[in-house]
């Protein structure tokens, strides 16, 4: 295979984005079909929410590798390359296998309506993790849930981490309305686990469930977690007291007092898993736990001066940023580095990280769904006149590093969109395609 023909693979995909998203099951079900089943050859773990998916994901796949199983993990968006949404075994799959499953998902895929990026990339994932004989693949959905590709699955236990309001136009506009498409991942028979804490998105999950004849294992009734004394956002440990278990001295390698939330779950998951006869013990769920990796998200970058990546691209997942530079860089000058994209609460999420740093410089990713700099700029002015535009996240970047204290930090969030960009231009990469 050479490079020329993955990158007209690559560029086959992206141009599919103009078919927008498509939600349902038909296109893929025929897909999946075709290829003779793929999803059925493995066993599963579906995820859904509205934030940390991919930080429940990632590291359920790291505790099952570090147990000796074979794992697949699929997830979105990728940052920079496309293979990052295909891993086996915490490796990015080959452009040759991305190519062979690419052109198996095309061949496969049915004639009345031309499939989505999303449905294309979901085929190759499944199809990918089938060849490869993994024994176990975390799927990430991709939106909501109920008619998103990847519930075609058939799992051993699907997790929906958390609800607010996100993708209102697809998914409705009350966190009763998203709950109900997040759990429409809910199977006959099994279990669900969550931590969802409004009251209305209980009802739905627990509502949704008992038709299902689901088992519901909810955080802060069925399970908890306690932050260890004298932790703090960077280095924290805690005690799990779960389901059946207790675990202390437990220590996760992410950054963040929300990854407690996280790891709660992940624990929990733990625990149904072992019931239901997979071979995971303590040992391997700390040596998981301190290993895994989350690129993008508050990820500290070794340059000078030095940098924190976290796509922050939502209220909540800004809300979380600032606690963390709150409890972690209180003593440091932070230039953040900023760009939104257009169905988020932009103004909301400026008022919650400008007050925190010295400096801003807003940016604007490729992808035609980001907001224009002046946009953003003129939110930012409401709050400080501390503000600059440079419109390619790469110049802002490396301007960022050019005009900030060695001693100071550079913060650079907004959208994973704009993580991915900055993560291209500081590897040398060339710049990531924008779906």
């Amino acid at each position: 295979m050479t490079q020329s023909q993955y990158d007209k693979c690559l560029a086959e995909m992206f141009g599919l984005r103009r078919f927008g998203i498509k939600l349902g099951l038909d296109i893929i079900d025929a897909m999946l079909k075709a290829l003779d089943r793929p999803e059925r050859k493995f066993a599963c773990i579906h995820v859904a929410g509205t934030n940390g998916k991919g930080s429940i994901a990632s590291a359920l796949a790291a505790i099952l590798q570090t147990a000796g199983l074979r794992v697949g993990l699929y997830t979105s968006p990728h940052l920079v390359r496309f293979n990052e949404r295909i891993c086996i075994n915490n490796q990015y799959i080959s452009d040759h296998e991305v190519v062979n499953a690419w052109h198996a998902a095309k061949a496969a895929a049915p004639k009345e309506r031309e499939a989505t990026f999303f449905e294309y990339t979901t085929a190759m994932a499944l199809y990918a993790f089938a060849r490869a004989e993994v024994d176990w693949a975390v799927i990430e959905t991709g939106m909501g849930g109920r008619m998103d590709a990847t519930n075609i699955l058939q799992p051993r236990l699907c997790i929906i981490s958390n609800i607010s309001l996100e993708h209102r136009f697809y998914l409705g506009s009350t966190i009763a309305q998203i709950t109900g498409e997040k759990a429409g991942i809910i199977k006959p028979d099994t279990p669900v686990i969550t931590g969802v804490h409004q009251k209305s998105a209980i009802e739905v999950i627990e509502k949704t469930a008992a038709r299902n004849n689901a088992p519901v294992f909810r955080k802060g009734k069925d399970f908890r977690i306690r932050r260890s004394p004298k932790s703090d956002a960077g280095n924290f440990g805690f005690t799990y007291k779960g389901i059946d278990h207790k675990w202390t001295d437990m220590r996760s390698s992410l950054q963040g007092i929300h990854q407690l939330d996280n790891a709660a779950l992940v624990l929990a998951a733990c625990e149904v898993l072992m019931d239901q006869g997979t071979a995971i013990d303590v040992s391997r769920i700390k040596d998981g736990l301190a290993n895994v990796r989350w690129p993008g998200r508050l990820e500290m970058i070794d340059t000078t001066p030095p940098m924190i990546l976290d796509g922050a691209h939502n209220l909540i997942a800004a809300r979380r940023l600032a606690a963390f530079l709150s409890d972690t860089a209180a003593d440091k000058n932070i230039t953040l580095v900023i760009g939104i994209l257009d169905d988020k609460p932009c103004q909301a999420m400026l008022n919650t990280l400008v007050p925190l740093c010295q400096r801003v410089i807003v940016t604007r990713p490729v992808i035609d769904r980001s907001l224009p700099a002046r946009v953003i700029e003129a939110g930012v002015k409401k709050l400080t006149d501390h503000v600059e535009i440079v419109e390619s996240v790469r110049d802002a970047v490396f301007y960022a590093m050019e005009t900030t204290a060695n001693t100071d930090l550079i913060c650079v969030a907004g959208s994973l969109y704009v993580v991915g960009e900055a993560k291209a231009a500081l590897e040398g990469a060339r710049a990531p395609e924008p779906v």
